[in-house]
């Protein structure tokens, strides 16, 4: 049977390290996280970047350019030198949904970037207050028809506020969206009882639903989640194709030549076969994506853009 540690483990056998190696880039290599340092982008960036210098025999180094949801990375990415020394670790905001958030925004991410590989994804949870008298997805949505409920996000136009705007159009609910400054904030109102439910990724609800503040209610992926391998996914509980995820994925210039692309996609596969890389990514919550190709990355941007325009639209989504 072929599980995703065969896959993997042929990811690995397609770049051999003599062949990563034996092409060293012309200058340092600066993977590019477009968001601030501490978050968990950043972490996974910071892990991967040191095991991808040792593929490529070559220092990388995380520079960190946020704002604009990602944009202003992402630009700088953009703009930069095509010769594969400048990636960025993009995440589902520059790479698909933010051109449908922002109109002006001065970059393509399918006409200026030549994607590498995805990485994966990783899932939100559902969470309400513990007060909340619902167990279920089903019961939730029945108690939204009786009563008024707020979810919370960590601000206009990001991922766990499209989350709960999926999950509206969906399932025929009309909770409320109350945006916030950042995660911390929301996840403080849930607990005080101030908004009914979050939709925040696993690892940030983990303690205080094992502390008893919070009850999770379902993963937003289609396929559980091993941080919290009991909990049924959203779609498992009524919604069949409920997915609201962030993924991740390198991108570098879009005239960066082949060899220096498939550089990188060799070199990058090998570290995600890594079975340390696995354990620490999927500690993460990660759900490492099984092709490791540019193809599954291009296929993966169309999926997500599509889709969350449409979410955008219609449920009139505007960024802060």
């Amino acid at each position: 049977m072929t599980t995703r540690r065969t896959l993997l483990a042929a990811a690995a056998l397609s770049a051999p390290a003599g062949l990563v190696r034996a092409q060293p880039v012309a200058r340092p290599v600066t993977l590019v996280v477009p968001f601030a340092p501490g978050g968990p982008t950043d972490l996974i960036a910071r892990r991967l970047a040191q095991s991808l210098g040792e593929a490529l025999g070559h220092t990388v180094v995380v520079e960190n350019r946020a704002g604009a949801g990602g944009n202003i990375g992402a630009e700088f990415v953009a703009r930069a030198p095509a010769d594969g020394a400048t990636i960025l670790f993009g995440t589902s905001g520059p790479l698909a949904i933010n051109k449908s958030l922002f109109p002006n925004q001065s970059y393509d991410p399918v006409r200026d970037f030549a994607p590498i590989a995805p990485l994966g994804r990783i899932p939100n949870v559902l969470a309400v207050n513990a007060n909340i008298p619902a167990r279920t997805v089903q019961e939730l949505i029945a108690l939204g028809g009786r009563e008024r409920l707020s979810f919370g996000s960590s601000g206009n136009g990001a991922s766990s506020h499209l989350a709960g705007a999926l999950f509206n159009k969906m399932a025929g609910t009309g909770f409320e969206h109350i945006p916030y400054r950042g995660t911390g904030p929301a996840l403080n109102d849930l607990l005080a009882g101030h908004i009914a439910m979050v939709f925040t990724d696993v690892l940030t609800a983990l303690p205080h639903v094992q502390g008893g503040r919070a009850r999770a209610l379902g993963i937003t992926t289609l396929e559980r989640s091993a941080v919290l391998p009991d909990l049924p996914t959203v779609a498992e509980q009524g919604l069949p194709g409920y997915d609201a995820s962030v993924f991740f994925g390198l991108v570098v210039a879009a005239q960066t030549p082949a060899p220096a692309r498939e550089r990188l996609r060799a070199a990058f596969a090998a570290v995600v076969a890594q079975p340390a890389t696995r354990e620490f990514l999927e500690s993460q919550g990660m759900q490492i994506a099984p092709t490791l190709t540019p193809e599954a990355l291009t296929a993966l941007m169309a999926e997500e853009a599509g889709r969350w325009s449409a979410v955008i639209r219609e449920a009139n989504v505007r960024t802060d």
